[in-house]
């Protein structure tokens, strides 16, 4: 470990510049970040009582955003995610004669938790205690040795931006203990699957694995949920910017207010039509199966949901081909596949808009815009669990100040983001 004082005269001189570039892939950024690590190093030695000579590590969790793969996950279908360069970051120090761990994340209140007392208490479902306590007893759980520290945090991975700030700080959580307790031996898959235990058992939300994998990985992340106890993950070192071509993803500011039975019509229509097959899920039958049996289908569970089961079984194909056309480095097939995507989400998937409010249709109106300005220099297309929110894209760079100044101007200032695909997932960065 470093010296608090050391790291942050490490920031100034520019010792820790090619570091930080590795990870943050952007020169015009670098600044922002050597504050941001020297200002959340002060902050840590305030809320803590320490001093400049406090020995400090800084450990780093991305957030994810989804590339294809849309509305499969709960079917136990294929996804591909990617880590962003928009991360959490904590600053640390073991508390080896304590079994205290104290977090204290940016505009939120002090937790502690005893590490001799992590067992799920029903009323802490939905805080941070509880995030926290999941990760730990499961680490614990699994034979990893836990112990107390202090850690301050703080995100750049915006809540409700589609982004999986929870995921970030799952991952986060669980590196930091990985690196202090275990030389940094726990897997980034069992990382990710801690994560996920602790949002689903004691968080109390039924959460599946991509957004955690996706984090913890690092880069892009092929992820096939077949068989949900080995689920099969396979990293793709892609580079947008070597192509030319940048991520923006842009919020609608559309409300999500009442969105809640439409997100869950989504899965439960699919698992409509596998119960005509005395199936659970969709992965559990063969889309021959469904192609032979239409109108029995549209009988049972009716035309949307149909439609919905066939967008996944073309989905997953969707992921295969952006997968194989990236490993080959052809961005056309690539795209192809992104715009194919997108037409599918609109048409057949449905999760552009709710039924219930027409007049509103703010990520139609965006990925319209889109289409537009981008034309053939990329593609755009819904991001996440739709209804709302946000929509992606990929596009040429020469496309990309056109691009954000028209969103930004029609869904407000900084509606449109510029990322980067980074190439770590949790890691300890000093």
């Amino acid at each position: 470990m470093n010296t608090a004082s050391e790291i942050k005269n490490k920031l100034k001189d520019g010792s820790f510049d090619s570091l930080l570039l590795d990870i943050y892939p952007d020169n015009a950024a670098l600044s922002y970040q050597k504050d941001r690590y020297t200002h959340a190093i002060d902050e840590f030695l305030k809320a803590f009582d320490r001093n400049e000579d406090t020995q400090i590590s800084v450990f780093s969790a991305p957030g994810r955003t989804e590339i294809g793969g849309n509305h499969t996950d709960h079917q136990n279908g294929k996804v591909l995610a990617a880590a962003i360069t928009d991360d959490a970051i904590a600053v640390v120090t073991p508390e080896q004669d304590s079994q205290e761990v104290r977090v204290l994340s940016q505009g939120y209140s002090m937790i502690t938790i005893n590490t001799t007392d992590i067992g799920k208490i029903q009323s802490e479902e939905g805080t941070t205690n509880a995030l926290v306590k999941g990760v730990l007893y499961r680490l614990k759980m699994l034979g990893y040795t836990i112990g107390g520290f202090n850690a301050y945090i703080t995100s750049d991975v915006l809540q409700g931006s589609g982004l999986s700030s929870s995921a970030a700080f799952e991952n986060l959580i669980g590196t930091i203990i990985s690196g202090l307790y275990n030389d940094m031996n726990i897997s980034p898959q069992e990382i990710a699957a801690t994560g996920q235990f602790s949002e689903n058992k004691y968080f109390g939300k039924p959460c599946g694995l991509m957004d955690q994998m996706a984090s913890s990985m690092g880069s892009m992340c092929f992820i096939d949920f077949k068989d949900p106890e080995n689920v099969i993950t396979r990293s793709i070192d892609c580079d947008l910017s070597k192509y030319g071509y940048s991520l923006c993803i842009t919020d609608t500011k559309g409300s999500h207010a009442d969105l809640t039975p439409d997100y869950a019509a989504v899965p439960a229509e699919m698992k409509d039509v596998a119960a005509v097959f005395d199936a659970a899920l969709l992965c559990d039958v063969d889309e021959d199966v469904i192609l032979s049996n239409i109108n029995k289908v549209r009988e049972s569970a009716g035309d949307r949901a149909l439609l919905r089961a066939l967008h996944y079984y073309e989905e997953n194909k969707r992921v295969d081909l952006e997968v194989e056309a990236l490993s080959k480095g052809d961005m056309d097939g690539f795209l192809s596949a992104f715009r194919q995507s997108a037409k599918s989400s609109f048409q057949y998937l449905q999760n552009i808009y709710t039924p219930k409010d027409p007049s509103h249709q703010n990520t139609s109106v965006a990925l319209m815009l889109s289409d537009m300005i981008i034309g053939k220099d990329g593609a755009a297309r819904i991001h996440g669990g739709g209804f709302a929110g946000t929509i992606q894209a990929i596009l040429k760079n020469e496309k990309v100040d056109e691009y954000k100044k028209k969103m930004d101007e029609v869904f407000g200032e900084g509606s449109c983001k510029i990322y980067s695909i980074r190439k770590y997932g949790g890691m300890r960065v000093i």
